[in-house]
């Protein structure tokens, strides 16, 4: 499992651990986000979550994250952003196709993963198309997953 994840000098902000429980991940998208100042300011002190947030396709064909929460930046005085407001994501126009023919048709949801600032310094989020787990979906990966430890567990014991 270790060798699948991708090796990249990128510094990870804040991540939705919970995503790939509640969620079956498809596709996974790199999306930049249209920030101010103060966002950045606060999103290199490492204060983010995006654990309920979500992304949506809106009427003119932009993708826009929702309820992200990014708290002020506490060294800015009236400048400061709100802590919760909506943020346009920058994709291509095939990508944005592709998430909204996701949504539309097939019933699936916009999931952010994590954000993180990539090599160059720019701040990214990993976003995904989801389909939402029934709960004996959730107990089956839970299950996997106990077993895999504890097979693990059992196999350095043995040496």
């Amino acid at each position: 499992m270790a060798a699948d994840k991708e090796k990249t000098s990128a510094k990870v902000v804040a991540a939705n651990r919970r995503a790939r429980f509640d969620y079956e991940i498809g596709e996974v998208f790199e999306a930049g986000m249209m920030l101010t100042g103060t966002e950045v300011k606060s999103l290199r002190a490492g204060k983010a979550t995006v654990a309920e947030s979500y992304a949506a396709v809106d009427r003119n064909g932009e993708v826009i994250l929702y309820n992200a929460n990014i708290p002020e930046y506490l060294q800015a005085n009236r400048f400061n952003h709100e802590p919760k407001r909506p943020r346009k994501l920058l994709l291509h126009a095939k990508e944005i196709a592709k998430l909204a023919k996701g949504v539309e048709r097939e019933g699936m949801t916009i999931v952010p993963l994590r954000v993180y600032f990539n090599d160059k310094g720019r701040a990214k989020i990993a976003i995904a198309l989801g389909r939402g787990k029934k709960l004996h979906d959730k107990r089956d990966s839970e299950k996997t997953r106990d077993w895999t430890r504890d097979k693990s567990r059992l196999m350095r014991q043995r040496g």
